[in-house]
């Protein structure tokens, strides 16, 4: 990500502006299934970084989303509200020490070798909350209280509230953005995007590629935490399903959909996937199918993905890598 074309800019606003307006709507349904839409675009964003700015293409990124909600119904009382300034370090931390863990074995390999160990390393967490009776086994576990937001004794946010955690999550998705964007325009993030052009020119150039790549793991994997962290507090339910290589696998088909090293085409992917389930299976039992054939029309006919489609709409032609067609390093 150098710089935002600015019909990039004019793009993200208005799609800011409409999100905010949403839930005037007032349609419950359709609040929830936009917030979950959104969690799902930050854990893509999340994705992004690894795939489309570091190369390092992980099929385990689930482990960190559904640790993430696990710690969170783990840490809440069972017949109480858990603090927010507690949960929430608690849960970040558990999915960047894990993402520590996977990534100082993960990063030292690559291709289909790096592959294969982030799935196994989710695999391995999938089977252990799967077994574990105490959090609910292979059915999972609810969180009957959502996380409270206290300064003093003054309740600042009711997560309880599906308005109010619609706009916390809508406030997380513009903050991850900017975290992220910010990240990628550092000289951190100019040496990852090197590194996925050429990681032996950049090793070259005296840069320790092997602590970049952690480092950029270890990000990833907690940004997908804070997702988990999200969905498990607006859907109030955490399950092995959430660690699973089908997770690790639909969120990297939202990345690919969307457009890879853009950082907002992996949300624009989750908005027109999960969009497209929720009005094709209202017609058809087979909506497996034509979710399947539009992907594949996506990726043989956009191979920018949806973000490519975004600037031959303003008229520019996309160019591969960077955000919005720009160049990378």
């Amino acid at each position: 990500m150098i710089s935002k074309p600015r019909y990039v800019a004019v793009f993200l606003m208005a799609s800011i502006a409409g999100l905010a307006l949403f839930p005037m709507t007032g349609d419950e349904f359709y609040l929830e299934l936009v917030t979950h839409l959104m969690v799902m675009g930050i854990f893509a964003m999340s994705l992004d970084l690894l795939i489309g700015f570091t190369g390092l293409v992980s099929f385990g990124h689930a482990a960190f989303f559904g640790l993430a909600g696990y710690l969170l119904a783990i840490v809440t009382p069972p017949e109480a509200a858990a603090s927010i300034w507690i949960s929430l370090p608690v849960c970040l931390a558990g999915a960047a020490a894990a993402a520590l863990v996977i990534g100082w074995f993960s990063v030292r390999t690559s291709g289909i070798y790096f592959i294969m160990i982030t799935l196994a390393f989710a695999q391995m967490l999938f089977y252990y909350f799967n077994e574990n009776l105490a959090l609910g086994g292979s059915d999972g576990t609810f969180i009957y209280t959502k996380p409270l937001v206290f300064i003093g004794s003054i309740e600042i946010l009711n997560l309880g509230n599906p308005n109010t955690v619609y706009y916390v999550v809508l406030a997380s998705l513009i903050g991850c953005y900017a975290l992220l964007g910010t990240i990628l325009r550092a000289p951190f993030g100019q040496v990852i995007q090197a590194i996925r052009a050429n990681e032996h020119r950049t090793r070259a150039l005296g840069f320790n590629t092997y602590r970049y790549k952690l480092a950029a793991f270890v990000i990833a994997g907690t940004l997908a935490g804070f997702a988990g962290y999200l969905e498990a507090v607006s859907t109030g339910i955490v399950s092995p399903g959430h660690l699973n290589w089908h997770q690790s696998g639909l969120v990297m088909m939202l990345v690919i959909l969307g457009g890879m090293g853009t950082l907002y085409g992996p949300v624009l992917g989750a908005f027109v996937l999960g969009l497209l389930h929720d009005q094709v299976q209202e017609i058809t039992e087979h909506w497996h199918l034509v979710q399947g054939m539009f992907i594949i029309a996506v990726v043989l006919f956009l191979p920018g993905g949806i973000a490519g489609l975004v600037a031959r709409m303003a008229g520019r032609a996309p160019k591969s890598g960077g955000e919005g067609g720009e160049p990378k390093p």
